[in-house]
């Protein structure tokens, strides 16, 4: 694909906790194509906030994440799921937590941004807010959620265990949006909610970053999250400092996480402090990357 001289840049993260020795080939292979088709929209002049939305939709319907389809019940035998989406500029902003029965909870989230004076809509209001707008619901759950990719049945009822979807942009026009989705950590307690749906942990974008972690979400929200990366790369930490400062701090807390983060500048990162994270990142000055693991001359 020809690179235009106007700016974008696209990172993608199918969740930290990649566990060394098994295969994510084909988790690689989705998120080289998914990539792909997002750098084209970017390309073409999309927003980022469309972009955004997009991919993490897709992430979430596929079943290979531990989001959407790819989720596993809680501890009282159902699913739930979070997802929260931000648009720079503005400071738009939405999230859904505890949300049963729909396919698409990142569409659900934006509603709330776009449809309401709210930011955070949870359980049965969320659930009744999505059904008044229509969005997809889930007909059968029992054959619709699958075990995701790389995630054994005896790992379903591990709370160690976890997995997030995300993705973050910059557009043509400068601006910068971030996306974040996720069926929570194996085995949670009923009612559970971690750092996903909040703004300010799970997700951020302003005008200078926009940022989407995965990981476990107690110790995330314990850490500051990514408005506290943010904050350090406002102060003038760099980009790659700013999030391992946060990780470093989620590491000394007893957890483990990941970040995917993109400044106005179309600087990409993506740092984490567990074995792998599932990431691929593409510019308009970048080729695209895609790995799950520690790579050969970085990130």
């Amino acid at each position: 694909m020809s690179k235009t001289n106007k700016r974008y840049a696209l990172a993608l993260h199918g969740g930290a906790g990649a566990v060394v020795g098994r295969d994510y080939a084909a988790v690689e292979k989705h998120l080289r194509e998914l990539a792909g088709e997002c750098e084209a929209l970017l390309a073409d002049g999309r927003s980022a906030l469309d972009v955004v939305e997009t991919a993490v939709s897709e992430l979430e319907s596929c079943g290979l994440y531990v989001a959407g389809r790819g989720s596993a019940p809680n501890t009282a035998g159902y699913v739930t799921l979070d997802a929260s989406i931000m648009h720079g500029p503005a400071r738009d902003a939405g999230g859904v937590a505890a949300l049963q029965g729909f396919v698409n909870p990142i569409r659900i989230a934006r509603g709330v941004m776009e449809k309401t004076p709210h930011v955070l809509l949870v359980g049965t209001g969320a659930e009744r807010f999505a059904r008044v707008h229509k969005y997809t619901e889930v007909n059968d759950p029992g054959n619709y959620y699958l075990v995701p990719v790389g995630v054994t049945k005896e790992e379903l009822t591990n709370s160690n265990a976890h997995g997030t979807v995300g993705a973050v942009a910059l557009d043509q026009s400068g601006s910068l949006a971030a996306a974040t989705s996720t069926g929570g950590i194996f085995g949670k307690l009923e009612g559970r909610v971690g750092d996903t749906p909040l703004i300010g942990h799970g997700t951020w974008a302003d005008d200078d970053i926009a940022i989407s972690c995965t990981g476990t979400g107690e110790h995330i929200i314990r850490a500051g999250g990514a408005i506290s990366i943010a904050c350090r790369y406002k102060s003038g930490t760099g980009l790659t400092d700013a999030i391992n400062e946060m990780l470093g701090e989620v590491k000394r807390l007893g957890g483990d996480a990941g970040v995917i983060a993109i400044t106005r500048d179309a600087e990409i990162a993506t740092p984490y402090n567990s074995d792998g994270m599932k990431r691929a990142s593409v510019s308009s000055q970048q080729e695209l990357k895609v790995a799950t693991f520690v790579v050969e001359g970085g990130q």
